[in-house]
């Protein structure tokens, strides 16, 4: 084989991450190995996202630098641009990036090997386009050529795709319709993980608690039911899972945060809008209350659940009175984390084509006033932890001395400094120094 170091690139969310290790594991098993960085690869493949108009670009800049590596060191590097910005911006690579030598649909990176393969045996051939929304296919050849890893927490995922629709969202171009994998499909996966030193499992969907895998009797399963099957498996010690939506949210789900001990006390919950008509604008399928009596039903089974959430603001239409209707859910929900975004309009989605585009200094105004509060409320909520104790699964070693890192049961960062080595471990850690993004405290 001509080309042996392959380098991945992701950009975006933790499906991706999932989807570039899959490719990791794939490549693995045909006889590849793993380049550190860019610049000594064989084979680029980035990994793309296209949620945001920025993320295109800074896309476009990493294949503007590859060219540039290439022209000066003469080296023949083999480009694959996979994920979502391939499925949607495929002729728009074509024409930026000629040097591209192949594009992957979301649903087609499981073959990222025999691509390669076929690549390095005819480096004459046109370039390769794969396109297909073969959600399906794409599991069951992953799982088949995962050759496994070590690590402490690692994502699983368990759903793909979207039927919702939401007139800002390109999910249902780029991954499409919703589908769901079977019950023991993820049981083997999480037991192999688990097998392989896997001690925290994130599961992942797009919609992921409108999960309906097939079980052994071909009977559909719910999230909720999933999770009380994964809680069995000996050795995981934490389960998490995202993203949610508030359509889907019921008194299975809230039960099971009661019951399940290994289930983290922490839910991402996207409200996007406290305005009911922003909402209905952007075909969420909820008002205010709606998700408000959500979060109300999950803190009477379990109150110290802590929530994050993701926000949009100046949708097309937004007043300033829907903002404030933002400001105002935030103030009564009190989130322990939370990401916002100014609206980016997406190629092919009806917010794009609206009416009433709010102008950028309007966005940016409106967007500093929200994360301020909702920085704020992640300072406090972690002020509120100091002197007390919490479960730190404990992920990688720290950059100083001594010093590992972990998350809490509540996914704050947690740092200590210890005398020999708690990877892999759980342990109760007093919280002694408080950040408004992490923790530090001492092993008990």
């Amino acid at each position: 084989m001509a080309f042996m170091r392959f380098f991945i690139k992701s950009y975006g969310c933790q499906m991706n991450l999932y989807d570039s290790r899959r490719m990791a594991d794939a490549l693995a098993c045909a006889g590849y190995e793993t380049s550190a960085d860019l610049e000594n690869a064989d084979v680029v493949i980035l990994n793309t996202c296209s949620i945001r108009d920025r993320v295109d670009e800074k896309v476009f800049s990493d294949l503007g630098r590859l060219r540039v590596i290439m022209e000066k060191s003469s080296k023949d590097i083999l480009i694959v641009v996979a994920g979502c910005m391939a499925q949607l911006r495929s002729k728009d690579i074509l024409r930026r990036a000629p040097q591209v030598n192949a594009i992957l649909g979301p649903q087609n990176i499981h073959k990222i090997a025999v691509v390669i393969d076929d690549l390095i045996k005819n480096r004459a051939m046109d370039i390769i386009v794969t396109m297909s929304m073969d959600t399906g296919g794409k599991f069951q050849s992953l799982f088949a050529n995962a050759c496994g890893r070590e690590s402490v927490s690692e994502y699983l995922t368990i759903q793909e795709g979207c039927n919702n629709c939401c007139t800002y969202c390109i999910v249902p171009f780029t991954r499409g319709r919703e589908f769901s994998r079977s019950v023991s499909d993820i049981l083997e996966e999480a037991r192999n993980l688990v097998a392989s030193g896997v001690r925290e499992i994130m599961l992942l969907g797009q919609n992921v608690n409108s999960y309906s895998g097939g079980n052994f009797d071909k009977q559909k399963f719910s999230l909720a039911h999933l999770l009380f099957e994964l809680a069995n498996i000996n050795g995981l010690k934490r389960l998490r899972y995202i993203t949610s939506h508030p359509k889907y949210v019921d008194q299975d789900i809230a039960r099971a945060h009661r019951e399940i001990e290994i289930l983290a006390p922490s839910l991402h919950l996207p409200a996007q809008s406290g305005s009911n008509s922003i909402l209905k604008e952007m075909n969420r399928g909820y008002t205010q209350d709606e998700y408000l009596r959500c979060i109300d039903l999950l803190r009477s089974y379990r109150p110290d659940i802590a929530f994050s959430s993701d926000f949009i603001v100046g949708f097309p239409g937004e007043t300033d009175w829907d903002f404030e209707q933002t400001l105002k859910l935030a103030k009564k929900v009190r989130y322990a984390q939370a990401y916002s975004f100014k609206f980016s309009p997406r190629p092919g989605t009806a917010a794009a084509q609206m009416d009433n585009q709010i102008p950028e200094k309007i966005k940016s105004e409106r967007l500093l006033i929200l994360q301020k509060l909702l920085n704020d409320q992640q300072t406090e909520f972690n002020k509120s932890f100091e002197g007390s104790q919490l479960n730190v699964l404990f992920t990688k070693e720290g950059k100083h001395k001594k010093q590992i890192v972990g998350r809490s049961e509540y996914s704050q960062s947690v740092s200590v400094y210890a005398n020999t080595t708690f990877v892999g471990d759980m342990a109760r850690v007093r919280i002694t120094e408080v950040a408004s993004h992490s923790l530090v405290g001492m092993l008990e």
